[in-house]
Order: structure tokens, then sequence, then C-alpha cells
């Protein structure tokens, strides 16, 4: 972790909606979670740039309704680098200062992957061609990336992004800080020394992160499997006990001084501003307590 005791950042992930309720149900929780006053959101990008459209509206509306900054995520694998160079410049235009630099993932059906392989290859190639005009945040994986083939192998694809011109990590979500802190160890004893700023997914369906978590390798403990199966339908009892989980987690990495917490919403607002209000986060929250509950 870094050694200064600067406050740290909090930020939020959307995904473009896609739909009429989408809309409302994405800008419902743009405007709750806008008033927590975090330091950005972020904004996913579709594969091979499937949502490049949408993406950039989605951070266009954020920052017009809320004033604060949003990041679009910006993929490369099955993109090609033409089009890549299009999307920075747009986003250059319209005074976007912070992008997510990824990998990314093939559509289906896709074949070529493109100019562009690797994430650290992109962030090479923004740096190239923008300078220093994004804040760029990266990938980091604290119980390592799925296709890795070994750890070591993990944490040098890791230091290859960070030499290429990266300003900051975002991690996979977790749920055993020491994976985390090891993580954050092992990558200062290979001089990485960027802010490294923990995921957080909160837990509100079991099925919905058994299914992410197989697709992204993250690990779930043993002892939640067993209390979310107990739960069966019980949804209240899970989002209940999921917020209890998460809660505890981020406030054991923050009072170990972590340089922030990510939050990804999944386009709810709910656990991630019940997490928040739990952890007593100094936030102007009469606008919080003025909505719905959170169990609603």
């Amino acid at each position: 972790m870094s050694a200064d005791k600067q406050k740290p950042n909090f930020s939020f992930e959307f995904f473009p909606p896609r739909s009429a309720e989408a809309q409302g149900k994405f800008e419902l929780t743009r405007d709750r979670l806008s008033a927590l006053k975090p330091n950005f959101f972020s904004v996913t990008f579709g594969a091979g740039g499937g949502t490049r459209e949408l993406t950039l509206e989605t951070v266009m509306a954020i920052t017009k309704a809320t004033g604060i900054d949003a990041a679009p995520h910006i993929s490369c694998i099955g993109f090609p680098i033409d089009n890549i160079r299009a999307v920075l410049r747009e986003y250059l235009d319209n005074g976007i200062k912070r992008v997510v630099a990824l990998r990314g993932d093939l559509p289906s059906g896709t074949t070529g992957v493109g100019e562009l392989r690797y994430a650290n290859e992109l962030v090479e190639f923004i740096r190239q061609e923008t300078g220093s005009a994004f804040h760029i945040e990266v990938a980091a994986y604290p119980e390592f990336h799925p296709q890795s083939a070994t750890a070591a192998d993990d944490l040098q694809n890791f230091k290859r992004k960070v030499d290429a011109g990266a300003d900051s990590a975002i991690t996979q979500y977790f749920y055993n800080p020491d994976a985390y802190f090891r993580f954050v160890d092992s990558a200062l004893s290979i001089g990485i020394d960027i802010p490294i700023v923990p995921g957080i997914m909160p837990i509100i369906n079991y099925t919905q992160l058994m299914r992410f978590s197989e697709m992204c390798g993250a690990e779930i403990p043993r002892w939640i499997v067993r209390r979310l199966r107990d739960f069966g339908d019980d949804r209240a009892s899970i989002r209940a006990f999921g917020i209890d989980v998460t809660t505890e987690l981020c406030r054991r990495l923050l009072e170990q001084g972590v340089p922030g917490l990510h939050f990804y919403s999944m386009n709810q607002y709910e656990a991630s501003e019940a997490i928040w209000r739990n952890l007593g986060i100094d936030t102007p929250d009469s606008e919080i307590r003025s909505g719905k509950p959170a169990d609603e």
C-alpha cells in the first residue's frame, strides 16, 4: 500500500443501460450514489467495444447530472487500433480526464484479436497518443488472473502495465483481505508503488455471485458459500448477511490504510449505500436518509 496517509478515494462502477427500464434504474442509482460524493464513477465497455457509444453517453450523462468525474473503460482486444485512437480522441474532445484501460474479452464469434493484444500495450498506446492527458487505471488480481500460468507471471503482467504508464489500479473483487495485503506486498517487492485500490462486490444474489466468480476466478470463502446456501430463497437474509460481510471487509481494509475502495454497484444503490452508511464515511448523509430505506 501507499505509504502516505491521504484521505481514501471512493468510486462506483456502472454499466451502460440498454432499455428504458434500465435507464430509469441507472438514473436513480446514479443520483443516490452521487449524494455520497465519491471521487469518480466508472462505466464499463462491452467486449470488442460493443457499447462504445453507450459508454460515452453514460459518462457524459453522469458528469452533466452530478458534476462528478466519470471514467470510461476502454478495451483493446478485438478492436482495430484506428478505432482505439478515435475513441481516445472522442474522450479528449469531451473533456474526459480518466480512463480504465483493460485487455477486455473477444466478442462471441470473433477470431481476430487486433493489433493490441494485452493491457500493457493499450496503456503504452494511450501514453503515446495522448501523453499525460489521462489518469490511467488498470486492473489488478489479488487472487491472480484465471488465465495466468503462475502467480509470478501474473505479477509480472501487472508490472508491465505499471511500467507502460498506469497511474493506479483497481482490483478484482475478493473477500479474503489477506489475499489483497499479500498481493500489495508482493507488488512493492518488485518496485510497484502505484495506489492499488480494492474492488468491492456487495453480496446481494447468491446465484449471480457464484456465476461471476466462476468467470473471473474470484474465490468465495467456504463459510460464506455455506451461509448463503442455507438462506435458500430468502433474499432479504442474503442481502443483510452480504451487507454485514462486505462492511467488515471494507472496515478492515480501511483500518489498514488502503488508498480507497471501488464498489462494483451493478447499477444498484441499496447495498453500496448501506455499506457506506455502516462504515460511517464522512458524507452529507442528509441526502441519503431522505430516500427509501436500503432494504426496499
